[in-house]
């Protein structure tokens, strides 16, 4: 557990590079669970500019520092975006990530709740997200701020991934 200052603010632009190095440490700890082939579709999304750039003008986004550094990261997406799991009517969180080094310092729950907090400021109705099997502590996290597993979804990179929604009105 790391005790240096944290500070929460919006993401912006400028912190791109940042956010897609934090993306690959954060969820490199699952490589070794993932097929090789897998691990690599995940590796190109976080290393694809085009991506986090148009993603960055879409949503709003959440990161903590530490001593500039990026150590956390959330983005809610706002409803009449829809994405694969997520129909038109439906805000969502997408690429909550905690650098390795900071996890258990309550960075993703924050972050996750800075998103619903967003959400309900903007008259958002439903909140999801989408997490898997293997992500025990996300799972724990979303269900102790109240999301309520919809559905299990097809298997996503060979595992099983799960529906989460927070109905906000």
């Amino acid at each position: 557990m790391n005790k240096q200052k944290l500070n929460y603010r919006t993401a912006t632009k400028s912190d791109l590079k940042q956010i897609q190095q934090l993306g690959l440490l954060a969820y490199g700890q699952f490589k070794p669970i993932l097929t090789q082939e897998n691990w690599t579709k995940w590796e190109e999304n976080f290393n694809n500019d085009t991506n986090f750039l148009n993603l960055l003008d879409t949503v709003t986004g959440f990161v903590c520092e530490s001593e500039n550094d990026l150590v956390g990261m959330a983005f809610l997406i706002p409803s009449g975006n829809p994405w694969l799991y997520f129909p038109t009517e439906w805000s969502y969180i997408r690429y909550v990530g905690v650098h390795p080094n900071f996890e258990g310092n309550g960075i993703g729950k924050i972050l996750t709740q800075k998103c619903i907090d967003k959400a309900i400021e903007t008259g958002e109705k439903t909140i999801a997200l989408h997490t898997s099997e293997f992500q025990n502590a996300a799972r724990h996290i979303y269900e102790s701020l109240g999301f309520i597993r919809h559905k299990e979804i097809e298997p996503v990179f060979g595992k099983v991934f799960y529906i989460y929604t927070m109905e906000l009105l």
